[in-house]
């Protein structure tokens, strides 16, 4: 099945942000588009828009003047939904409301023809529960674009339970026609990227309720050590924390409130208190021209240790042992256990080791642990989190030891996991769970989190990386730190970490 061919009329019904941008990425394509919304000259609103947005790329140089009036010669409002009987896909962005795309797609399937595509671009319900309402439900799918979709190159392809092949098929090559990167799913709450992407948001809240550190600290952390673009608190204000929190709401309500999911209680009360960032002027921060910025937890200067001593393998973190030594610091090596995570002793005695799960509280030894950085070398912080039995002067070498290696350094509260660490491990988890429960293949699920939401690895890559057996272990540390089942490895983390060891 190829893609619909360009002389196939594109439907948009529902003209708000969303409709627009999918209506000028058919247009740009080289389709005939029309629009349609049930509010009386809104579409006709919608095309004076898109025209402007393409002047605006004329101006720009990305499209030209030729171009640019073809385009808008095959822009067309329509006045009524039967102006769409001879188009080959309609796709809805209306309000996000079961009944009314259940009602609106009853009413198209009387109208268009028996090959045409259906398609919805919902975030947040079913896809199979939109097509129940169909007498022909193998046609329809979900195109889930993203925000704004001229710009963003991901789109979901969605199969409903009684989606046919073909369908499924012709909608993602079409929106590969279009110059977008399709990625296929099945329909599960979330589809990928708001499925695999919760625990982003819900491990932040988890540190941010149990007073770990305070949000300007942990976006930090998870920007400047972790990699990513954006911290979570910065990134809810963006997004708005009432759309955020109600994504998080329905995907938990959606697996019939399983713990990995559960919502987060100082998330809801910003959203009651109507903070709901940078829309509202006050999320998690306060925006505006006066608005002071809010600066993350950095230790003051510490003096470096002259020499370290190196105790087994660091894994994930062999590359500290080359940057402390380009640092002009002595690494001296001691005793290791083969194949088990090893650690740095600092001359006061206390010990540096990798973040792996477990309360550092719960050590017999006085234990620093350090989070799980991208790349060691590149990160520009580094997250400590000491026990009750580190001193100052082991703290203080700890800090004076990353900051030598031109590290920024925070240190945190009492933090089984840290920061960065455990919210990868539950993205591997998250993402491993979906692909052994068929929602998508590895490679798409890596694909749709890189672009979806601009994660600097795929998770899967990521568990790779890291080994599944190792994240697994250390998911089930925090088990036992937090016995309620939101930790414990899923089926699919925990068969491929058998794989792994046995191979």
């Amino acid at each position: 099945m190829t893609a619909l061919v360009l002389s196939s009329a594109v439907a948009v019904v529902g003209t708000g942000t969303m409709g627009q941008g999918i209506a000028q990425v058919a247009l740009v394509a080289g389709h005939p588009v029309r629009l349609y919304d049930a509010v009386p000259g809104r579409a006709a609103a919608a095309a004076e828009a898109i025209g402007a947005r393409l002047d605006r790329l004329v101006e720009k140089g990305r499209l030209t003047p030729g171009d640019r009036a073809a385009a808008g010669a095959r822009l067309t409002p329509a006045g009524d939904l039967a102006e769409l009987a001879d188009c080959g896909l309609v796709v809805e962005a209306v309000l996000e409301r079961l009944d009314v795309k259940q009602q609106l797609f009853k009413e198209l399937e009387d109208i268009v023809t028996e090959d045409c595509l259906l398609a919805t671009n919902t975030s947040s319900l079913s896809v199979t529960a939109v097509a129940g309402a169909l007498r022909e439900p193998g046609r329809f799918v979900g195109l889930h674009f993203f925000n704004p979709a001229p710009l963003l190159p991901l789109v979901e392809v969605v199969s409903g339970f009684a989606t046919e092949e073909a369908a499924a098929t012709r909608a993602y090559e079409t929106a590969r026609a279009w110059g977008k990167t399709p990625v296929r799913c099945a329909d599960t709450p979330g589809f990928i990227v708001n499925r695999v992407a919760r625990p982003f948001y819900a491990e932040a809240l988890r540190l941010y309720e149990e007073r770990v550190a305070d949000p300007a600290t942990i976006d930090a952390v998870l920007r400047e050590c972790g990699g990513f673009k954006m911290g979570p608190f910065e990134l809810t204000d963006l997004i708005g924390q009432d759309v955020n929190e109600a994504v998080t709401r329905s995907v938990w309500e959606s697996f019939f409130q399983d713990p990995k999911f559960t919502p987060a209680l100082a998330q809801r009360r910003l959203v009651e208190s109507r903070r709901l960032g940078r829309k509202s002027g006050r999320g998690w921060y306060a925006y505006g021209d006066d608005a002071p910025r809010a600066e993350p937890h950095t230790a003051e200067p510490a003096d470096a240790p002259r020499s370290v001593t190196l105790h087994g393998d660091l894994f994930p973190a062999d590359a500290l042992v080359g940057l402390i030594r380009k640092a002009g610091i002595e690494v001296r090596q001691g005793k290791g256990v083969p194949s088990h995570p090893g650690h740095i002793e600092l001359p006061g005695g206390a010990r540096l080791a990798l973040a792996d799960g477990s309360g550092a509280d719960t050590e017999a030894e006085a234990t620093i642990h350090f989070d799980l950085a991208l790349d060691y070398g590149t990160a520009t912080r580094i997250a400590l989190s000491p026990s009750s039995r580190v001193d100052e002067q082991g703290l203080r070498e700890a800090v004076g030891l990353f900051q030598a290696l031109g590290k920024k350094v925070s240190v945190i509260g009492h933090a089984p996991g840290m920061i960065v660490a455990r919210t990868v491990w539950m993205l591997v988890d998250f993402a491993l769970d979906a692909v052994g429960r068929g929602v998508a293949d590895a490679e798409d699920v890596d694909t749709a989190m890189r672009l979806g939401v601009s994660y600097p690895l795929g998770p899967v890559e990521w568990g790779r990386r890291l080994t599944a057996y190792r994240v697994a272990e250390c998911l089930e540390l925090l088990h036992e730190e937090y016995p309620t089942g939101r930790y414990a490895p899923s089926q699919a983390l925990r068969r491929q970490a058998v794989r792994e060891e046995y191979s």
